[in-house]
């Protein structure tokens, strides 16, 4: 709100995936959010079930979830807090708990989103992730 840049270690998408569109505005966002795997990632592994509940230590979306536009891509919490700093997630844009939290106090929807495929000049846009060379995202 006071134009202050704020920074948070991520987990971006691991080498292969899909990142998000480079621009895009949080159309919704949730507590506890339910994760239900998409087809592809159920026919990579078998033993995935259908859907998680939101609230479960299982759920890999931890406690907040940002959704972006009308794609599957989430900016979200974690249950796996180790892989932070690297590149580990199906194409969603990974933090800690904590972190998400916060941004999720933030964030109005309608929150202006871009993905850079390097971290963005410090001081641009309200909550911007450096994790070079890595996709970052800034919100604005």
């Amino acid at each position: 709100n006071n134009g202050t840049a704020l920074s948070y270690p991520i987990a971006s998408p691991r080498n292969g995936a899909d990142i998000p569109p480079a621009d895009n505005i949080v159309t919704r966002k949730a507590v506890n959010p339910t994760w239900t795997p998409t087809a592809n990632m159920r026919a990579r592994n078998a033993s995935l079930p259908a859907q998680v509940p939101g609230g479960v230590p299982e759920n890999p979306l931890g406690v907040r979830a940002l959704y972006l536009g009308d794609t599957l891509y989430r900016i979200h919490g974690t249950n796996e807090p180790q892989s932070i700093g690297s590149n580990a997630s199906s194409g969603c844009i990974r933090m800690l708990n904590e972190h998400v939290i916060d941004l999720y106090n933030r964030v109005p929807v309608g929150t202006a989103v871009r993905v850079y495929r390097s971290a963005p000049v410090p001081g641009i846009g309200v909550g911007y992730a450096t994790a070079q060379p890595r996709p970052s995202f800034g919100l604005f």
